[in-house]
Protein backbone atom coordinates (compact mmCIF):
# COMPACT_ATOMS: atom_id res chain seq x y z
CA UNK A 1 0.00 0.00 0.00
CA UNK A 2 1.33 3.22 -1.23
CA UNK A 3 1.90 6.11 1.52
CA UNK A 4 -0.20 9.29 -0.50
CA UNK A 5 2.55 11.29 1.46
CA UNK A 6 5.53 10.07 -0.38
CA UNK A 7 6.89 12.73 -2.51
CA UNK A 8 6.83 12.04 -6.04
CA UNK A 9 10.18 11.39 -7.93
CA UNK A 10 9.38 12.60 -11.37
CA UNK A 11 10.82 16.29 -11.93
CA UNK A 12 8.25 19.14 -10.67
CA UNK A 13 7.24 21.55 -13.45
CA UNK A 14 8.62 25.23 -12.24
CA UNK A 15 6.03 27.76 -11.20
CA UNK A 16 6.58 31.04 -10.94
CA UNK A 17 3.98 33.45 -8.69
CA UNK A 18 3.60 36.98 -10.59
CA UNK A 19 2.17 37.84 -7.25
CA UNK A 20 5.53 37.10 -5.57
CA UNK A 21 7.44 38.67 -8.59
CA UNK A 22 5.72 41.71 -7.95
CA UNK A 23 6.46 41.69 -4.61
CA UNK A 24 10.31 40.85 -4.58
CA UNK A 25 10.25 44.27 -7.15
CA UNK A 26 8.51 45.79 -4.43
CA UNK A 27 10.87 44.47 -1.80
CA UNK A 28 13.67 45.54 -3.57
CA UNK A 29 12.66 48.89 -4.90
CA UNK A 30 15.71 50.49 -3.41
CA UNK A 31 17.89 48.09 -5.60
CA UNK A 32 16.13 48.65 -8.74
CA UNK A 33 16.22 52.90 -8.35
CA UNK A 34 19.88 52.19 -7.56
CA UNK A 35 20.43 49.71 -10.90
CA UNK A 36 18.57 52.43 -13.42
CA UNK A 37 20.72 55.10 -12.09
CA UNK A 38 23.89 53.17 -12.48
CA UNK A 39 23.23 52.34 -15.62
CA UNK A 40 22.09 55.54 -16.80
CA UNK A 41 25.83 56.78 -15.89
CA UNK A 42 27.57 54.29 -16.73
CA UNK A 43 26.09 54.58 -20.43
CA UNK A 44 26.61 58.54 -19.78
CA UNK A 45 30.01 58.28 -18.97
CA UNK A 46 30.54 56.12 -21.56
CA UNK A 47 29.32 58.59 -23.69
CA UNK A 48 31.44 61.22 -23.37
CA UNK A 49 34.39 59.27 -22.73
CA UNK A 50 34.82 56.94 -25.98
CA UNK A 51 32.11 58.04 -28.55
CA UNK A 52 33.51 61.13 -30.49
CA UNK A 53 30.70 63.74 -31.57
CA UNK A 54 30.07 64.04 -35.60
CA UNK A 55 28.76 66.80 -37.40
CA UNK A 56 26.93 67.41 -40.82
CA UNK A 57 26.56 70.04 -43.42
CA UNK A 58 25.16 69.28 -46.48
CA UNK A 59 24.50 71.57 -49.79
CA UNK A 60 21.52 71.21 -52.31
CA UNK A 61 21.02 71.53 -56.20
CA UNK A 62 18.60 72.19 -58.02
CA UNK A 63 18.77 69.48 -60.72
CA UNK A 64 16.47 71.76 -63.65
CA UNK A 65 19.43 74.21 -65.27
CA UNK A 66 17.93 78.01 -66.06
CA UNK A 67 18.18 77.08 -69.63
CA UNK A 68 15.39 74.55 -69.28
CA UNK A 69 11.87 74.50 -70.88
CA UNK A 70 8.59 73.19 -70.45
CA UNK A 71 9.21 71.37 -73.73
CA UNK A 72 12.30 69.91 -72.72
CA UNK A 73 10.93 68.54 -69.53
CA UNK A 74 8.32 66.47 -71.28
CA UNK A 75 10.41 65.10 -73.27
CA UNK A 76 12.76 64.09 -70.86
CA UNK A 77 10.19 63.05 -68.61
CA UNK A 78 11.89 65.08 -65.40
CA UNK A 79 10.70 63.15 -62.15
CA UNK A 80 11.64 61.13 -60.20
CA UNK A 81 13.17 58.51 -62.09
CA UNK A 82 15.50 61.37 -63.47
CA UNK A 83 16.15 62.32 -59.73
CA UNK A 84 17.65 59.04 -59.06
CA UNK A 85 19.61 59.11 -61.97
CA UNK A 86 21.51 62.32 -60.56
CA UNK A 87 21.44 60.72 -56.76
CA UNK A 88 23.57 58.22 -58.50
CA UNK A 89 25.52 60.44 -60.57
CA UNK A 90 26.76 62.62 -57.63
CA UNK A 91 28.16 59.17 -55.52
CA UNK A 92 29.87 57.92 -58.30
CA UNK A 93 34.05 57.85 -58.92
CA UNK A 94 34.14 60.55 -60.59
CA UNK A 95 32.40 63.24 -58.90
CA UNK A 96 34.34 61.82 -56.11
CA UNK A 97 37.83 61.90 -57.87
CA UNK A 98 37.45 65.53 -58.96
CA UNK A 99 36.08 66.55 -55.33
CA UNK A 100 39.07 65.32 -54.10
CA UNK A 101 41.55 67.05 -56.57
CA UNK A 102 39.51 70.05 -55.72
CA UNK A 103 39.61 69.74 -52.43
CA UNK A 104 42.98 69.24 -52.28
CA UNK A 105 44.05 72.35 -54.46
CA UNK A 106 41.47 74.85 -53.17
CA UNK A 107 42.07 73.95 -48.90
CA UNK A 108 45.16 71.70 -49.36
CA UNK A 109 43.28 68.86 -47.89
CA UNK A 110 44.12 65.05 -48.85
CA UNK A 111 41.16 62.63 -48.99
CA UNK A 112 40.20 59.15 -49.92
CA UNK A 113 37.47 57.52 -52.66
CA UNK A 114 36.77 55.58 -49.64
CA UNK A 115 37.15 58.22 -47.18
CA UNK A 116 34.02 60.41 -49.28
CA UNK A 117 32.16 57.41 -49.18
CA UNK A 118 31.72 57.02 -46.03
CA UNK A 119 31.39 60.54 -45.34
CA UNK A 120 28.84 61.21 -48.38
CA UNK A 121 25.07 60.86 -48.56
CA UNK A 122 22.98 62.37 -51.45
CA UNK A 123 19.10 62.43 -50.90
CA UNK A 124 16.16 64.16 -52.74
CA UNK A 125 13.40 66.11 -50.92
CA UNK A 126 10.34 64.11 -51.25
CA UNK A 127 7.80 65.68 -54.07
CA UNK A 128 10.86 68.00 -55.27
CA UNK A 129 13.91 67.81 -57.66
CA UNK A 130 16.17 69.23 -55.10
CA UNK A 131 19.04 67.21 -54.00
CA UNK A 132 20.74 67.23 -50.78
CA UNK A 133 24.02 66.31 -50.69
CA UNK A 134 25.22 65.69 -46.90
CA UNK A 135 28.91 65.38 -45.22
CA UNK A 136 29.28 63.68 -41.84
CA UNK A 137 32.49 63.88 -39.81
CA UNK A 138 34.11 64.27 -36.72
CA UNK A 139 35.66 67.30 -37.95
CA UNK A 140 33.00 70.51 -38.78
CA UNK A 141 35.39 71.72 -41.06
CA UNK A 142 35.98 68.88 -43.02
CA UNK A 143 32.36 67.98 -43.39
CA UNK A 144 31.71 71.56 -44.87
CA UNK A 145 34.47 71.27 -47.51
CA UNK A 146 33.80 67.94 -48.93
CA UNK A 147 29.38 68.44 -49.22
CA UNK A 148 30.55 71.92 -51.29
CA UNK A 149 32.90 70.61 -53.13
CA UNK A 150 30.62 67.33 -54.08
CA UNK A 151 28.13 69.31 -54.52
CA UNK A 152 30.20 71.55 -56.92
CA UNK A 153 31.69 68.61 -59.08
CA UNK A 154 28.26 67.00 -59.27
CA UNK A 155 26.57 70.13 -60.92
CA UNK A 156 29.84 70.15 -63.42
CA UNK A 157 29.46 66.26 -64.05
CA UNK A 158 25.39 66.76 -64.35
CA UNK A 159 25.91 69.54 -66.82
CA UNK A 160 28.35 67.29 -68.75
CA UNK A 161 26.44 64.14 -68.81
CA UNK A 162 22.95 66.64 -70.13
CA UNK A 163 24.22 68.38 -71.99
CA UNK A 164 23.54 71.79 -71.00
CA UNK A 165 23.73 74.65 -67.77
CA UNK A 166 24.83 73.30 -64.67
CA UNK A 167 21.93 72.65 -61.89
CA UNK A 168 21.57 75.63 -59.29
CA UNK A 169 22.66 75.99 -56.15
CA UNK A 170 20.45 76.03 -53.77
CA UNK A 171 22.06 76.18 -50.72
CA UNK A 172 26.13 75.65 -49.65
CA UNK A 173 27.26 73.98 -46.87
CA UNK A 174 28.10 75.67 -43.51
CA UNK A 175 30.15 74.49 -40.53
CA UNK A 176 27.95 72.94 -37.97
CA UNK A 177 28.42 73.80 -34.03
CA UNK A 178 26.05 70.98 -33.03
CA UNK A 179 26.82 67.30 -33.46
CA UNK A 180 24.72 65.32 -34.58
CA UNK A 181 25.55 62.32 -32.73
CA UNK A 182 26.07 60.66 -29.73
CA UNK A 183 22.63 61.65 -28.80
CA UNK A 184 23.19 61.80 -25.10
CA UNK A 185 19.44 61.17 -23.51
CA UNK A 186 18.87 58.60 -26.03
CA UNK A 187 21.86 56.47 -24.61
CA UNK A 188 21.70 57.52 -20.88
CA UNK A 189 17.82 56.40 -21.29
CA UNK A 190 19.28 53.05 -22.68
CA UNK A 191 21.57 52.48 -20.13
CA UNK A 192 18.85 53.29 -17.42
CA UNK A 193 16.56 50.43 -18.99
CA UNK A 194 19.32 48.31 -19.44
CA UNK A 195 20.10 48.80 -15.52
CA UNK A 196 16.51 47.73 -15.06
CA UNK A 197 16.51 44.93 -17.26
CA UNK A 198 19.45 43.27 -15.59
CA UNK A 199 18.34 44.26 -12.01
CA UNK A 200 15.30 42.45 -12.87
CA UNK A 201 16.63 39.30 -14.72
CA UNK A 202 19.00 38.63 -11.14
CA UNK A 203 15.68 38.92 -9.12
CA UNK A 204 13.62 36.76 -11.16
CA UNK A 205 16.67 33.69 -11.77
CA UNK A 206 17.52 34.30 -7.90
CA UNK A 207 14.06 33.43 -7.44
CA UNK A 208 13.28 30.73 -9.59
CA UNK A 209 16.71 29.32 -8.21
CA UNK A 210 15.63 29.66 -4.46
CA UNK A 211 15.11 25.75 -3.12
CA UNK A 212 15.42 26.77 0.38
CA UNK A 213 12.10 25.77 2.12
CA UNK A 214 10.22 28.79 3.62
CA UNK A 215 6.60 28.23 3.49
CA UNK A 216 4.19 25.22 4.67
CA UNK A 217 2.91 25.23 1.17
CA UNK A 218 7.02 24.33 0.29
CA UNK A 219 6.69 21.59 3.20
CA UNK A 220 3.59 19.96 1.16
CA UNK A 221 5.14 20.25 -2.66
CA UNK A 222 9.01 18.96 -1.57
CA UNK A 223 8.46 16.78 1.50
CA UNK A 224 4.60 15.61 1.11
CA UNK A 225 4.48 16.37 4.21
CA UNK A 226 1.52 18.13 6.14
CA UNK A 227 2.10 20.86 8.84
CA UNK A 228 0.78 20.42 12.17
CA UNK A 229 1.98 23.42 14.02
CA UNK A 230 3.35 26.84 12.75
CA UNK A 231 5.45 28.40 15.53
CA UNK A 232 5.62 32.78 14.80
CA UNK A 233 8.54 33.69 14.63
CA UNK A 234 8.96 37.48 15.93
CA UNK A 235 11.75 39.67 14.86
CA UNK A 236 13.75 41.17 17.56
CA UNK A 237 12.62 38.85 20.08
CA UNK A 238 16.20 37.48 20.60
CA UNK A 239 17.82 40.72 20.90
CA UNK A 240 15.58 41.34 23.82
CA UNK A 241 16.48 38.12 25.25
CA UNK A 242 19.89 39.21 25.22
CA UNK A 243 19.12 42.53 26.85
CA UNK A 244 17.37 41.21 29.59
CA UNK A 245 19.75 38.54 30.32
CA UNK A 246 22.86 41.12 30.41
CA UNK A 247 20.61 42.82 32.53
CA UNK A 248 20.86 40.01 35.41
CA UNK A 249 23.72 39.60 35.44
CA UNK A 250 25.10 43.25 36.10
CA UNK A 251 22.23 43.62 38.49
CA UNK A 252 23.39 39.52 40.20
Amino acid sequence: MSNTNEPSNQPEETEIDLREILYLFKKNWLGLIIAALVGGLLALSYTFAFIAPKYESQSMLYILSKTTSITSLADLQVGTQITADFEVIATSKPVFDAAITRIEQEDNQKFTRSQLQEMVTVTNETDTRILVIKAISENPTDACIVANAVAEETADQMAFIMKSDPPTTVETAEVSTVPISPSVPTNTAIGVLLGLLLFVAYIIIRFAFNDRICTEEDIQKYLGLNTLVIVPYEEGLDTQKKKNRIFHKKKD
